[in-house]
């Protein structure tokens, strides 16, 4: 089932029904108490999930969209972090994916410190998230001009679930930095090694990486203890 999934996800991408720009204007205008609500509901295991409208194709897992930026300079605490990530909204299938994405800015033009996640519902894309503590990601550096289809090829790779390890997945981020740009996949278990090569090896697969490209994998223990660095990137 999984492998009839992903190319759903090319052949609705231009399905436009309209809708979205509606949803776009009224999730302006609700964004206070949206984020209001969902802070009070965050400690909640009754907190609403998002669900596949009818006849839409749904994703074998729910995912939310977020996005910060940091003033470079600044030393980056768990606190301001958390204070200057926003969440764009949660999705539960390939429609309403594509109703999210085909409005947002593509990383290759974002400007500064600016980062997009992409996440299973529920889980912060922060070190310190409990689905995250005990895992590590694989960081790939890429040069200028390459962010864009790379963050593609890879958000729709773990939407379509080509990476078969399970739940392992967390999810991904785009770190857009002045001289280079940034991709980390994050999976919840550092110490699986069979899982993390098979992460490494399907993310060079999806991203038609070069033999010679550097890959880091760094567990997010070590990442807390660099002092000083921003939350969400290597």
């Amino acid at each position: 089932e999984n492998t009839k999934v992903f190319p759903l996800f090319t052949s609705l991408k231009d399905d436009d029904s309209g809708d979205h720009e509606q949803d776009q204007g009224s999730s302006k205008d609700s964004e206070k108490e949206k984020n209001e609500d969902e802070d009070k509901e965050q400690n909640s295991s009754k907190r609403k999930m998002v669900v596949p409208g009818a006849g839409e194709h749904p994703l074998q897992f729910n995912y939310s969209f977020w996005y910060s930026r940091r003033t470079p300079g600044r030393p980056a605490s768990t606190q301001s972090y958390e204070q200057n990530i926003k969440q764009i909204g949660s999705f539960a299938s390939v429609e309403q994916f594509w109703r999210f994405y085909s409005h947002m800015i593509r990383p290759g033009d974002l400007t500064g410190h600016s980062d997009f996640h992409l996440f299973k519902e529920g889980i912060k894309p922060m070190w310190e998230d409990d689905a995250n503590k005990m895992g590590g990601k694989w960081i790939i550096r890429l040069r200028k001009g390459l962010a864009s289809r790379c963050w593609e090829n890879l958000i729709l790779a773990i939407l379509g679930e080509q990476f078969m390890v399970g739940e392992e997945i967390c999810g991904a981020v785009v770190s857009v930095r002045f001289q280079e740009d940034i991709i980390s996949i994050w999976n919840k278990t550092a110490s699986d090694q069979g899982t993390t090569a098979r992460i490494r090896d399907t993310l060079r697969r999806v991203l038609n990486l070069p033999p010679n490209t550097i890959m880091e994998y760094k567990t997010h223990t070590d990442s807390i203890n660099d002092i000083g660095r921003p939350h969400s990137i290597g």
